[in-house]
């Protein structure tokens, strides 16, 4: 009989020709079990979806409450459902008052597709604007707005009247006119490397899409529900979206997503023609049972894990940002990118932290760095086991030479 090693590699269709490749038997809080009994920690969450961890029980509770009741029962946006319908309420009292009304999909690229067409149907405009060395997501859509040519040309042609600008170049947003359907961003570029806005930024993005019509969408994909310290990531910089995407750590380990935006923007999908959206298992309601049991113990007791986010990337940040090995620490709350010298220092320093016991993860568009994500659940005793485990394998990794600062 073939083992199931045997088979992933037989018969499972994978994104890159050297996976990881462990065997998980089971998943607990920061740690990932092997069926020999090793054990991970996560420093990845699932590329920040298990915020509260893996199994976190409130989680697991809601599911199996949902299970007894009903699984999928139609098309989305048909029937009332209340694990939907009480978690689109709770959604829009944390959210901004224009951020009212929103459709549930099932990912973060169904939900980047959504918000361009929605985008292109209320403003009647053709042209999309995006950032360089930002991901949206796989499908043609999204990956039409990802800012790297090196990963989309084999695709081409893609959506046309596309139009990228550079992070952080207020000069850039003169391109922003009054043809501009959208713009897509990242308040934070997560797969740039954590590249945070600076010198007002976004405020200045704000502005030009307000000068010209342009609806602003921001996607937070990676980033909300905790992972920067706030909720929302855009609550760090006081500028409200137009629309808002949302997924990964939405449903807590459950796949679900949303683009939420005004009830007068979305209500133009609905006529002329009408299903201007559709989804079969969007907001499948085990998965807003989920992703509501997420959101109400993220923010149970006043926001009490995520108030403690800061002060646990601020330890990492202290800890490892005199290490010879590392270039700089990119960082906002426990999104955390860990630069070093190159790339083949850091290919090496990644199979040491895995022969730790600690799973990380390279960024898409900076690879001499790491990712250090992990639950948010982690605790201070725990993210000094994972500092001290992190330094031996930057030694093992580098062989203990030092790198120009």
């Amino acid at each position: 009989m073939l083992t199931n090693r045997q088979l992933f590699f037989q018969h499972l269709a994978v994104p890159s020709g050297e996976p990881v490749a462990i065997e998980v038997e089971k998943a607990e809080g920061i740690y990932l079990y092997t069926p020999g009994g090793k054990r991970y920690i996560d420093l990845v969450s699932g590329v920040c979806v298990s915020n509260l961890g893996h199994r976190h029980p409130a989680i697991t509770e809601a599911v199996k409450q949902q299970l007894d009741k009903y699984m999928h029962l139609m098309v989305y946006g048909e029937y009332i459902q209340s694990p939907q319908v009480r978690l689109a309420r709770r959604l829009a009292e944390h959210l901004p008052p224009n951020l009212n009304a929103t459709y549930f999909v099932n990912s973060g690229s169904e939900a980047i597709e959504g918000a361009l067409k929605l985008a292109k149907r209320f403003t009647g405009r053709t042209e999309l604007v995006g950032f360089k060395n930002a991901y949206h997501g796989g499908t043609h859509g999204a990956f039409s707005l990802l800012g790297d040519e090196r990963m989309k040309y084999a695709y081409r042609p893609l959506l046309p009247d596309v139009r990228f600008l550079r992070f952080n170049h207020i000069d850039d947003l003169k391109q922003i006119t009054g043809r501009t359907a959208c713009v897509l961003v990242e308040p934070v570029q997560s797969e740039a490397g954590v590249i945070l806005p600076e010198n007002g930024f976004l405020e200045a993005l704000r502005k030009r899409c307000d000068e010209t019509g342009a609806l602003l969408i921001f996607d937070e994909v990676q980033l909300a529900f905790g992972r920067t310290g706030k909720l929302f990531c855009f609550e760090h910089y006081d500028v409200n979206p137009d629309i808002l995407c949302l997924a990964k750590g939405m449903g807590g380990g459950m796949p679900i997503g949303a683009f939420i935006a005004d009830k007068k923007v979305m209500n133009v999908l609905t006529s002329n023609p009408e299903l201007g959206h559709i989804t079969t298992f969007g907001g499948h309601p085990v998965s807003a049972a989920a992703a509501l049991a997420n959101l109400e113990t993220l923010t149970a007791n006043g926001n009490e894990i995520i108030n403690h986010v800061e002060e646990k990337g601020l330890q990492y940040e202290n800890a490892l940002s005199g290490h010879h090995a590392i270039q700089s620490i990119r960082r906002i709350g426990l999104q955390i990118a860990v630069e070093l010298e190159n790339q083949e220092i850091a290919a090496k320093a990644m199979k040491a932290l895995l022969d730790n016991g600690l799973l990380s993860d390279r960024f898409l568009f900076m690879p001499n760095a790491f990712r250090i994500a992990p639950p948010l659940i982690i605790t201070r005793e725990e993210i000094d086991l994972t500092i001290r485990l992190i330094s031996e394998a930057l030694e093992e990794g580098t062989g203990g030479t030092r790198g120009t600062k």
